[in-house]
């Protein structure tokens, strides 16, 4: 009766809330109401008086576009941390457009971190959480959360396997009884693949493209193994040579092979992660097979380059974007079952 009482009392006054904080997005869930955000990880600054003007998409837009005295940036790289400040605001920004309405107790929040994360990264996203306005601060690993998001027993002694491949990280971890048995987290991720597309454009043809347009064509023509239909599309950038701008078109094929690097680097971290996997575990994989989430999945036929390199069944996750919040949201709604998951962070 007490804890009803407590469980009624606390929902009135205050909203609990789970953070997948990305490097290229974040999303929020609320609890009892599910996602209820989702925004690009950027924000535009007025350089002289340091305030915020905009956050998440509006400020997505402002990339690259900006005047001297806005600064359009993206505080997190590599899945950590890179501004403390920036991203102390724009989380503040975020809660409190997810939460509609104000509560009178500061809510608990449970935020996901990469499984590679230092102390002091650590540290750093529990303050800036706090400082944006929670009450009590817990983490839970990014693959933990995508396993829970899918579904998969974690608490169970057989072995699951995530392969999370975000904006900044790919986090690979072979899961059992509630713990992550062994993992192989690196920080090559979708940012990279735009980054190799951008310097392969500036290289082949001399011309200069922004970010988001390497993002762009990443998601309209990239791929990971032979498409069966090859296509091109049209990219504006700045001439090297002339400094015009100007207009070039460029094929699935050619994006493939700048692509290459990155994804050469994460198939060795899911073989490294392999070849550490305790042989009990490794039979409940090739029964099991491996399931992918993270934006990076999306990456077409990554799955059959992986299925083709590793020989064992390998599936892309339904809502593959949203899976670590939806399992971090399930682990906030449900903290007695998955309280050994967390990693309680206290103050020293």
């Amino acid at each position: 009766m007490e804890f009803r009482f407590k469980n009624l009392f606390s929902g009135i006054f205050t909203n609990d809330v789970a953070i997948d904080l990305g490097t290229s997005s974040t999303l929020v869930y609320i609890k009892g109401q599910g996602i209820v955000l989702n925004e690009p990880s950027v924000v535009a600054i007025e350089k002289k008086t340091g305030k915020t003007i905009a956050a998440g998409r509006e400020a997505k837009r402002m990339l690259g576009r900006t005047p001297d005295a806005i600064r359009a940036i993206r505080p997190m790289k590599d899945g950590v941390i890179a501004d403390f400040e920036v991203v102390e605001e724009m989380l503040r920004y975020f809660i409190n457009k997810a939460q509609r309405r104000r509560f009178l107790i500061r809510p608990r929040i449970i935020v996901c971190v990469p499984s590679g994360i230092t102390a002091v990264e650590m540290r750093a996203v529990r303050d800036s959480v706090e400082h944006a306005g929670a009450r009590e601060v817990y983490l839970v690993a990014e693959p933990i959360a995508a396993a829970v998001g899918v579904g998969l027993p974690i608490d169970t002694p057989t072995g699951n396997m995530v392969i999370d491949i975000g904006g900044g990280t790919t986090e690979i971890a072979v899961i059992a009884l509630s713990g992550i048995v062994c993992n192989s987290s690196i920080r090559v991720a979708g940012d990279e693949m735009d980054d190799a597309i951008l310097q392969y454009i500036k290289k082949t043809y001399n011309l200069l493209i922004g970010e988001q347009t390497a993002e762009n064509i990443k998601i309209q023509i990239g791929s990971a193994f032979p498409l069966d239909t090859e296509c091109e599309m049209e990219v504006k950038g700045i001439d090297l040579v002339t400094g015009i701008p100007k207009t070039i078109k460029v094929g699935s094929a050619e994006i493939r092979e700048a692509l290459k690097e990155p994804i050469a680097m994460i198939v060795e971290a899911l073989r490294v992660a392999l070849e550490k996997t305790p042989p009990e575990l490794a039979a409940d994989i090739v029964d099991k097979g491996i399931v992918m989430t993270g934006g990076g999945s999306m990456l077409r036929g990554i799955d059959e380059l992986l299925r083709e390199e590793t020989n064992l069944p390998i599936q892309v996750a339904d809502n593959s974007l949203e899976c670590v919040v939806f399992g971090t949201g399930k682990v906030l709604d449900e903290l007695h079952i998955y309280e050994k998951v967390l990693i309680k962070t206290t103050r020293e």
